[in-house]
């Protein structure tokens, strides 16, 4: 089971066999053997051109590849970098409020629906990466106008966004090196741990959220002392194996033959693992920097 309900998905469906890659065509009676030179048959050159073709490639064959997840992952988080822009200008207004929590309640209905729902829906996941983006883009320019210092101005990797946007990508390669290279082994008993920290923080978060709400703290349970650092401490390592799950999720979809269609769910999971690392270091650096 993954940790990532996309993700969980896929693998369960590839179990039980994908929807519209079954054989479903009717029984047919076996028929006697034509005999040879009779008007349909094959003749023996026929036949040997035939057996010399190359096997269809997975992509003739509608299967989802590597290349795929690629592309429509870059094509996602072009979409979440442009409406980014767009959410970090509107968080000054006295819009911002209303977008910060609009596009968390959004997200998380988008992202269930996504999950959750029978049929694959590009419009749907291209619309969770616009929302997305708009709400990055939003809490992305709070942190930078509370935590950021004056030097921001003359070294921009200074500035608080800048560093977690490094981290983050820096965190990817590094997990996406550690698993490509065997450091990392997903397991079954490895998802099995990685699912449940997930799903125990999961329910935290949402605690957390409604703690801060109500009294109007910044970080929640835990403020900016050592038990806040060590949340976020804890919720980083927890994004990061997640991404490690996710590389195998892919890799088991390109190897069991999922529908080309799936690289869509796909990309869509694993952008949503990679924004949640980018927000989770970003509240680590905000803690760090109100000492």
């Amino acid at each position: 089971m993954a940790t990532n309900p996309v993700f969980n998905r896929i693998e369960r469906e590839a179990q039980q066999g994908y929807a519209g890659f079954r054989d479903r065509a009717p029984q047919q009676q076996p028929t006697a053997a034509p005999s040879w030179g009779q008007p349909g048959t094959m003749s023996d050159q026929q036949l040997q051109d035939l057996y010399n073709q190359p096997a269809a490639t997975p992509v003739q064959a509608g299967r989802v590849t590597l290349d795929d997840v690629v592309m429509k992952t870059l094509g996602l988080f072009s979409l979440v970098l442009v409406f980014a822009v767009v959410g970090w200008q509107l968080a000054p207004t006295p819009m911002g409020g209303a977008v910060m929590l609009g596009g968390i309640a959004l997200t998380l209905v988008l992202g269930l629906v996504i999950a959750f729902k029978k049929t694959i829906s590009v419009p749907l996941i291209v619309t969770y990466a616009v929302v997305e983006g708009v709400f990055v883009g939003a809490i992305s320019n709070y942190y930078s106008l509370i935590f950021n210092d004056p030097n921001v101005v003359t070294d921009p990797f200074k500035g608080i966004v800048a560093q977690a946007v490094i981290a983050t990508l820096s965190v990817f390669a590094g997990m996406l090196l550690a698993y490509k290279t065997g450091l990392i082994k997903v397991t079954a008993k490895f998802r099995r741990i990685v699912t449940m920290a997930v799903i125990g923080y999961a329910i935290f978060a949402v605690i957390n959220l409604v703690y801060a709400l109500v009294t109007q703290t910044a970080f929640g349970i835990g403020g900016t002392g050592a038990l806040g650092i060590g949340i976020s401490l804890f919720a980083i390592g927890l994004a990061s194996m997640s991404l490690a799950v996710d590389f195998d999720s892919i890799d088991r979809a390109i190897a069991t033959g999922a529908p080309q269609k799936y690289s869509w769910l796909l990309a869509h999971g694993l952008i949503v693992t990679l924004v949640w690392l980018y927000l989770e270091i970003l509240r680590l650096l905000g803690r760090l920097r109100s000492q």
